[in-house]
């Protein structure tokens, strides 16, 4: 049986993709703040903040007692807020890249050996050019780091796919934490999981937009 380890599968994206991998088949092994938020639908459920590197490190041993090798890893972790850069503390700068960006770094290094040598490592992004707006500096730089990370991180690992996901907005709880409606067209978590599974499928390496 093929095995996929996501990250932050308590949120909208990340328990749609944990709930259509297991679908299709898969044994899922899922990553969150709070597990038991996700033990009904995961074959493996493992709790860890990504803000906490020891809790990352943790997580990671236990899944290596849990499976072999992982083939699909999925980094869905996200935080937003809206604060204008002076009015803004650094600990709240702090949280959201911690979850966006610091986090992807951490759970990357301690997965790498988890990882198949042809596995295929997908990070959830966002279309940054369009998030400069007032009020979300630290999710734009943030989701931009990511991208940049992402780019080097495949020409790292030469011969393990590397996808950066760049949906449109999706309408998932995020939005209640920022001061603008879900715009019309907004993708739902669940079409997103099917088109991030199909890409899987597909051999997709690089840049997917949604």
């Amino acid at each position: 049986m093929k095995t996929a380890m996501v990250w932050g599968a308590s949120g909208g994206i990340g328990a749609a993709l944990v709930k259509h991998l297991a679908d299709s088949g898969w044994e899922v092994v899922s990553v969150a703040r709070d597990a038991g938020a996700v033990t009904a639908l995961t074959s493996y459920a493992v709790e860890a903040d990504v803000a906490d590197v020891e809790a990352v490190r943790q997580a990671v041993e236990e899944v290596k007692g849990l499976v072999g090798e992982v083939s699909l890893w999925i980094y869905a972790v996200g935080d937003n807020l809206s604060a204008k850069v002076g009015d803004m503390s650094f600990e709240d700068w702090r949280r959201i890249l911690d979850a966006n960006l610091n986090g992807a770094f951490v759970a990357v290094n301690y997965s790498l050996p988890l990882l198949a040598a042809d596995a295929h490592m997908i990070f959830l992004g966002a279309v940054s050019e369009r998030l400069r707006l007032p009020g979300l500096s630290a999710y734009a730089a943030s989701k931009a780091g990511l991208e940049a990370f992402g780019e080097v991180l495949r020409k790292e690992q030469r011969g393990r796919r590397v996808t950066m996901v760049r949906p449109k907005a999706v309408e998932t709880g995020l939005w209640d934490k920022v001061p603008f409606n879900v715009p019309r067209g907004a993708l739902e978590p669940e079409e997103v999981a099917e088109r991030v599974l199909s890409a899987h499928e597909e051999g997709h390496d690089g840049t997917l937009n949604l």
